[in-house]
């Protein structure tokens, strides 16, 4: 799985499903683009929403990045980006074959969501698999790319 975490100000998304058109904001928070690949498995994407849940990247009263998105009461926008598994490595277009089956990589998606849920974020999403427009505005700027290769050599 990988993910591309933004502490934001406010973040939005928006898009259309049979003609109707959908959108969904949050003030202050992160907006997380998320990929999964075929062979994340669910206990990884646990972890994985975990460790940014409990991110210390908020300033506390003295300005230093020392509390999490529970500590400061924030939001979650969650987006699914399959292109975070674009190979580049040859010619000038994106191979797509390690973002994994899509049903499958939904329900991975749908879990990391749930994860967020469960800790008692207020979290919103796109859809999965359309094609949405997402809007951000960075505080900070303060991105941060997250992934689980190689995880289980790391803490």
């Amino acid at each position: 799985m990988r993910v591309v975490a933004q502490r934001v100000a406010s973040g939005g998304v928006s898009w259309e499903h049979e003609s109707e058109p959908h959108a969904a904001t949050i003030g202050p928070g992160y907006v997380l683009l998320v990929g999964a690949a075929g062979d994340d498995d669910e206990p990884t994407v646990r972890r994985l929403a975990d460790k940014i849940i409990d991110l210390r990247v908020f300033a506390d009263a003295g300005g230093k990045m020392n509390l999490s998105l529970v500590d400061v009461g924030g939001s979650a926008l969650i987006v699914s980006q399959f292109t975070l598994f674009a190979d580049m490595s040859r010619g000038r277009r994106p191979s797509l074959l390690r973002a994994g089956d899509p049903a499958r990589a939904e329900q991975l998606y749908e879990s990391f969501v749930q994860q967020f849920r469960v800790r008692g974020i207020e979290t919103k999403t796109g859809q999965f698999g359309a094609d949405m427009r997402v809007s951000i505005e960075n505080d900070g700027p303060v991105t941060l790319v997250l992934s689980t290769d190689d995880w289980r050599t790391r803490v």
